[in-house]
This record gives structure tokens, C-alpha cells and sequence, in this order.
């Protein structure tokens, strides 16, 4: 454990070297963030709130949606997709560390630095330009805290079974950046699921992408509460058990395949 540890030190001090590329994506974000939040008011028009989301609140998701980009890495992530086509994987599987909590460890240190950097900071600047609204009382921020870790893990999972792909194809890049371009639309990135029709909310909820932004920002915003809130925190962790066995599966053929070639 000391060791997960250590590693999960160690990349998030490798991810603030990067300063000029956090910057530069900060910057990104907030403009993405203003342009956003300039079309959610024009939609809104003179309504003061539309399906139980005031402007105030539609303003915030924006910001909070922009935010998580580079937590849970919701543009891309192939990492470990490069490792088995340049053949490092070898080296990795002989770490005195699972693979997977390898990864896992690298991850959540990569996430805690970008939060930081561009996550909190980006909501500290939406503060100086708009009336934001914030979570009431410990408990909702005690759900939120617990919600956003269990996305970040939900994420990651999905994240490292797409990169296993790899281990079948030289065209993997391909199949993750479908299920990337993906998960923008079903996970309530680019507009919040109750701005949807009951049936494709539906179909989103088949998949676990709601079970990263959408909960996260609906549980922000107090749109969750008791039963429902409950109900939400459950379902992050049912998916992330079953995204978790599925990708140990995947894994172990993978690394069955790669030793029977010769790899």
C-alpha cells in the first residue's frame, strides 16, 4: 500500500511540472466555460427556471462540467492503449504492483493535480464572473466528495477496458475515440440529462457515463436528495464493481494473448 502510495505522489507532482500545458488547458476550459454559459443564458431567455434548473444553477454546471474535463480526462486517455503497441507493457507487468493498481495509482495522482489546477481554479474564476450556486450544509458536500470519487473510479475503469482493446487491435485509437465522443453526449457533458426526453435519459442510464458528470453535477447542485441521492451513490458503486470484474476479465485474456504470441 505504501508503494500505491508513493506512485500516486509521484504523478501528481509529474502532472504540476507541467505548468505552460495546465495553464494552457485552463485557459481552454474557462473559454469554453464563458461560451457555454453565454449560450445556456441566451437558451434561457427570460425564463428564470426551466425543469427544476434555474439560470444560476445552469450557469454553475457549465463551470462545474468544464471543470471535470481534466479530472476524469473526458477528451482522451490512451495510455495504457500505447504501452501494449510499443510493447512497455512487458516492463509494467513485471512491477511489484498489480497493472491495474499501477495504472490506477498513476491515474489518481494525474486527477488530484489536475482538480487543483484546473478544476477548483476554474470554479474560483467563474466565482469572480458569475452568481454561482454552491452546495448547503456538510452533507451535500460530504455527498459531493463521495460522488466525485466514485466518478473519477467509475471513469477510470471504463477508461482502462476501452485502452484493453489494444491487445486485439492495431486500430484501437479508433474504438476509443468513438466511446470518448460517446460518453460527451450520454454523460450530461454538454447539456444536462433532464434537458433530454424520458427515453433517451433511459438510454443513457444503460451505460455508466451519467454516472460521471451528471451525478456529480446533479448532486452539486442539490437536485439529489434523500432516497434519490442514495439511489445515485449506489448505482456509481454497481457500476463500478461491475466495470472492475469486467476489465480484470479483459485483462487476463489480453495478457493470454500477448504471452501465446510471444509477447
Amino acid at each position: 500500500m505504501r508503494l500505491f502510495w508513493a506512485l500516486v505522489k509521484l504523478s501528481f507532482q509529474r502532472q504540476l511540472a507541467y505548468r505552460a500545458a495546465n495553464l494552457a488547458g485552463l485557459a481552454t476550459n474557462l473559454f469554453f466555460g464563458l461560451l457555454r454559459a453565454a449560450v445556456m443564458a441566451a437558451l434561457y431567455g427570460s425564463r428564470p427556471e426551466v425543469l427544476g434548473i434555474s439560470l444560476t444553477a445552469a450557469i454553475t454546471y457549465t463551470g462545474l462540467s468544464q471543470g471535470l474535463i481534466a479530472f476524469l480526462s473526458l477528451f482522451s486517455w490512451y495510455e495504457v492503449m500505447d504501452t501494449i503497441h510499443s510493447g512497455q507493457i512487458g516492463s509494467d507487468l513485471l512491477k511489484p504492483m498489480g497493472y491495474f493498481n499501477f495504472w490506477l495509482a498513476r491515474d489518481l495522482g494525474r486527477a488530484g493535480a489536475n482538480l487543483l489546477l484546473r478544476g477548483l481554479t476554474l470554479i474560483a474564476l467563474y466565482a469572480l464572473i458569475f452568481d454561482l450556486a454552491w452546495p448547503r450544509g456538510r452533507l451535500q458536500w460530504l455527498s459531493l466528495a463521495l460522488t466525485m470519487l466514485l466518478a473519477l473510479l467509475v471513469s477510470f475503469a471504463w477508461r482502462f477496458l476501452v485502452n484493453l482493446a489494444a491487445f486485439w487491435t492495431p486500430n484501437a485509437l479508433g474504438l476509443g475515440r468513438f466511446f470518448f465522443i460517446l460518453s460527451w453526449i450520454l454523460s450530461g457533458f454538454l447539456m444536462p440529462l433532464r434537458f433530454f426526453p424520458d427515453w433517451f435519459v433511459r438510454i443513457c442510464y444503460l451505460t455508466p457515463f451519467p454516472h460521471t458528470v451528471n451525478t456529480v453535477v446533479e448532486v452539486y447542485l442539490g437536485l439529489l436528495q434523500g432516497t434519490e441521492l442514495l439511489r445515485a451513490l449506489l448505482w456509481q458503486g454497481l457500476w463500478l464493481l461491475g466495470l472492475l470484474l469486467l476489465g480484470q476479465v479483459v485483462l487476463r485474456a489480453g495478457v493470454r494473448r500477448l504471452v501465446i504470441q510471444g509477447g
